[in-house]
């Protein structure tokens, strides 16, 4: 199509800086943090008078903003976690915002955290007495329920 952009299209800096309002503009680093912190570009271009959001999304590309931003995904989560209390959004998005903030690490990659632990193996470690004491009243030890994570 000939509305897409080119993501290997090179951008002439100097061009860019010389026609960017962004560039021009006093409060150019505030900018650059609020697009990297995942603010809106019409909110930004508002608040800093400039022409519209399209100004503030020619700046990020040409200046390469985007990849920064995409690893600040924790801070749009952290802008839904902060509002949860203020705005009407579901539970479930909220858990699914925090469940989601708790996977990214500080350089913005996805981790996905598994723990496999077996029954039989935590079973095996109990010794008589242990097991005794759970057949006759259900009653886990103390190591069981802190390595599990749960209790009874």
């Amino acid at each position: 199509m000939a509305n897409e952009r080119n993501s290997d299209a090179t951008v002439s800096l100097g061009r860019h800086q010389r026609n960017c309002s962004v560039c021009a503009h006093q409060q150019r680093e505030e900018i650059e943090a609020a697009f990297i912190g995942w603010r809106s570009p019409a909110s930004i271009a508002e608040e800093y008078g400039l022409a519209d959001r399209s100004s503030v999304y020619r700046h990020a590309n040409a200046l390469g903003l985007f990849p920064k931003r995409q690893r600040n995904i924790r801070a749009a989560l952290e802008r839904i976690i902060e509002r949860a209390d203020s705005v009407d959004v579901t539970a479930s998005a909220v858990v699914a915002a925090i469940g989601a903030y708790a996977k990214i690490n500080a350089a913005g990659e996805w981790i996905d955290r598994t723990e496999t632990v077996s029954l039989n193996d935590l079973f095996d470690r109990m010794s008589t007495q242990e097991l005794e004491a759970y057949a006759q009243t259900g009653k886990l030890p103390g190591w069981f329920k802190g390595t599990v994570g749960t209790g009874q």
